[in-house]
């Protein structure tokens, strides 16, 4: 008895405790999708309402919070500096915060936008003037760094650079909008130049991802009046697609959509699904279109979510209005399949079958990932106003404003 009831007691724990847990290292999760892979998530908040674990001091910015291991990082701007403030993922203790570069200012929002990304003990981040910078992760201590508008003799975006640094196998890659660089790549050990790619193009807002498109891994930069794919190892330009829109306002992460690629924008601008070659030979062939301001989907700041056969996203009605519907449509065709209307500008990432809702008033809304219709199962005002889309890693949500990082328990209790 004194050995069979400790493996019965495994055993339960085992068929209670959810298996499937992993960090979100970067910006919109482990493949820049703005999916989790967590199972065993709550469907609903206690009368109560959710479980904060803990609330902490933050600072002024638009940077996401990123998670690996039981370490929380973010940019924040305070005591008139940029910072990178790394916390302790369970406790929200402090474990370091080092100085990146001057307060930024805009009237759009001051402080940072550009979201870290973690890769092998190094956190890589932009600043708000475009100042790129590898940190090691366990100690704050800067490796390199490079001001890559000022040396690319490039003019920063007009509301900031906000592209979330892309790490590949050997590289970190951002948008540069410099004349003879959209893009631009560095050797992600020694920050060496590696690589540019494209021309005559605004930075934009976008961040680049990594997608297989007909069969062909590329990275996809949505820059400010177009869309370009690169080889992530050369640089070599493999297509481009034009897609502009007012104030060079494109800001979504392009998706792939089994093989083909899904742009979104706002300003009326609209989407399309794009079957984009695998080599520069190829030609871009049209799939299906919506655009101007009958679109079904009009992505203001936010990626849509693709799950199944579906897209889910926040569709924003006119020039950055400020109506906003929750939307539901078939990838393969854009037909759409339903909207909640007015929903309010928000964000949102997945994880267990659920759409995981920010809003600009500080909500966490949680709705039922469904083509069967909109269906919300929990709303709490946990925080105050914020454009960030959450972070799902371990059981933990992570979301933060201009003043405040939050850590809310969103795992079932056994």
């Amino acid at each position: 008895m004194p050995i069979v009831m400790p493996v019965i007691c495994f055993l339960a724990l085992l068929l209670t405790t959810p298996l499937a847990a992993e960090d979100w290292p970067q910006f919109l999760g482990p493949d820049r999708t703005g999916i989790s892979s967590e199972t065993g998530l709550i469907d609903s908040f206690p009368d109560t309402g959710p479980e904060i674990l803990w609330k902490v001091p933050g600072g002024v910015g638009m940077s996401a919070v990123v998670i690996s291991g039981e370490t929380a990082v973010t940019l924040v701007q305070k005591q008139d500096r940029q910072w990178i403030v790394a916390l302790d993922a369970v406790t929200g203790k402090e474990k370091w915060a080092s100085d990146l570069a001057p307060a930024y200012e805009n009237a759009m929002g001051d402080g940072p936008r550009a979201t870290p990304t973690l890769n092998a003990g190094t956190a890589y981040v932009y600043t708000g003037e475009g100042i790129l910078a590898a940190v090691d992760l366990k100690t704050g201590d800067i490796r390199w760094s490079h001001n890559v508008p000022q040396e690319q003799k490039a003019k920063p975006s007009e509301y900031g650079m906000s592209c979330s640094p892309l790490v590949t196998e050997t590289h970190v890659i951002v948008a540069a909008g410099a004349k003879n660089a959209t893009l631009i790549a560095f050797d992600r050990t020694t920050g060496k130049q590696a690589w540019t790619a494209g021309q005559g193009s605004a930075a934009g807002y976008s961040s680049p991802a990594l997608r297989t498109l007909s069969g062909q891994l590329q990275v996809v930069v949505f820059a400010g009046n177009q869309a370009l794919g690169v080889n992530p190892k050369t640089g070599e330009m493999l297509w481009s697609y034009p897609f502009e829109t007012d104030f060079n306002c494109n800001t979504s992460t392009p998706l792939a959509i089994d093989g083909d690629l899904f742009l979104s924008s706002g300003e009326n601008h609209g989407c399309v699904l794009l079957k984009a070659p695998a080599s520069a030979a190829g030609e871009i062939e049209t799939i299906w279109s919506s655009l101007d301001s009958k679109s079904v989907m009009r992505n203001e700041w936010q990626t849509s979510i693709h799950l199944g056969d579906f897209l889910y996203g926040f569709d924003n009605v006119g020039s950055a209005g400020p109506v906003t519907h929750l939307t539901c449509i078939e990838a393969r065709t854009g037909k759409r399949v339903w909207q909640q209307l007015r929903f309010g500008k928000g964000n949102l990432v997945a994880a267990d079958g659920k759409l995981w809702c920010s809003t600009m008033a500080g909500e966490l809304v949680i709705v039922e990932a469904s083509p069967g219709g909109f269906k919300e199962l929990a709303r709490a005002e946990v925080i105050g106003e914020t454009r960030q889309a959450p972070s799902i890693a371990h059981g933990r949500l992570y979301l933060r404003d201009g003043h405040d990082i939050v850590c809310i328990n969103v795992k079932k209790t056994p």
